[in-house]
């Protein structure tokens, strides 16, 4: 994944994980969703936004990195 120099809002998060929802378990949308409740900070929405960022178009095998990457973030927020 390259890295990106533009910081994006909680709500460009949002969006992205609503645009992505039909290609994500409902676990992790929903896991993801109260996430982004508790007002993250800005590496984490950054990162978030990126694993999300053409989720339905990569391999199932991505997908899948993808969603470690995304579980071992929530869980290392609580």
């Amino acid at each position: 994944m390259s890295t990106c120099n533009v910081d994006h809002t909680n709500q460009e998060v949002f969006d992205k994980l609503q645009s992505q929802q039909e290609f994500l378990t409902s676990s992790l949308f929903e896991q993801i969703s109260l996430y982004l409740q508790s007002n993250p900070g800005q590496d984490d929405l950054n990162a978030l936004f990126h694993l999300l960022k053409k989720y339905d178009l990569i391999s199932s095998e991505e997908q899948e990195i993808r969603n470690r990457s995304m579980i071992e973030l929530l869980s290392s927020q609580q």
